[in-house]
């Protein structure tokens, strides 16, 4: 069926909308960061450059690092944005856009999120590097879509539910990582379960001037266990990525570099360096999205 203009919504040169992207200006391996700026930092390591494109917080380089072809895609914050993105990422591929129809041939994408975060354990110290074994959603966006979890994200999700004691706003939600990408990576990175929210003060249990209503929000999960799971770190955009992924036929797995340790009050005195090293080791891992 054909998918009308409103629902897919093109530019007047046939671009997705927001991304402002055509089909050949991507790459199947796709590094997601949130800020626009640190899509030139990753760029930076590239051998050639092929396509640079702006709208908006979108940000899309696409070249090539160590003999493959890889795009850097800005989001900006929060899982509305990832929202928009993978949904157009995947539209780029998997839709004719000129006849406005499903192509028969799926393709995936890998995506690979660049981050940072905040450690909710106090044996996680700043500058830490993090990957996300699994992450829960407090967002509610995959609510909106169709989906079906698999024994075990139900499993740990029921003990979520049971265990932490709070009242969400949203109803939490769980999504494992892509374990094709995990079983390769080396020891470097802490493994664990992100959490995702919906903002970065109350949201994530920070008081400033305005109350937050879920004072004991950090230390209730600090201390969820799962058989060996736990809750290592805190950010804005994982969830989304590891859910959306899943619907739509892709494989994703999320980076991030702790700069803040919520437990200890810490915040990284180096945090451009921090990200430095992240970078370089995501790079160094790319024979992943071959995996």
């Amino acid at each position: 069926m054909r998918i009308a203009d409103s629902e897919l919504v093109l530019n007047s040169d046939g671009s997705v909308y927001h991304l402002q992207l055509h089909p050949e200006q991507i790459a199947t391996n796709i590094l997601l960061v949130g800020d626009p700026g640190r899509v030139k930092m990753i760029s930076g390591y590239f051998e050639k450059i092929e396509h640079k494109v702006q709208h908006r917080e979108f940000l899309t380089h696409t070249g090539w690092f160590g003999g493959q072809r890889i795009s850097v895609v800005s989001t900006g914050i929060g899982t509305d944005n990832i929202d928009i993105v993978l949904n157009e990422l995947d539209s780029l591929v998997n839709i004719d856009l000129k006849a406005r129809k499903v192509l028969p041939e799926h393709t995936q994408l890998n995506f690979m999120r660049v981050g940072t975060s905040g450690s909710l354990q106090g044996d996680i110290p700043v500058n830490s590097l993090v990957v996300s074994e699994g992450a829960i959603g407090l967002d509610s966006l995959l609510h909106f879509y169709n989906y079906e979890n698999n024994d075990f994200e139900k499993e740990l999700l029921a003990a979520f539910n049971r265990s932490s004691g709070l009242s969400f706003p949203g109803k939490p939600y769980f999504f494992e990582a892509e374990k094709s990408f995990l079983k390769y990576l080396s020891g470097e990175f802490v493994r664990g379960i992100t959490a995702t929210c919906a903002g970065f003060y109350a949201p994530q249990g920070r008081q400033l001037r305005a109350k937050a209503v879920m004072p004991d929000l950090l230390e209730s999960l600090a201390a969820f266990r799962f058989e060996n799971h736990r809750i290592t770190n805190f950010e804005m955009e994982t969830s989304g990525i590891y859910g959306l992924s899943r619907i739509l036929g892709h494989r994703a797995l999320s980076f991030n570099v702790i700069l803040a340790n919520r437990p200890n009050g810490k915040f990284s005195r180096d945090p451009q360096q921090s990200v430095n090293i992240l970078i370089e080791k995501v790079l160094e891992n790319l024979s992943l999205l071959e995996a």
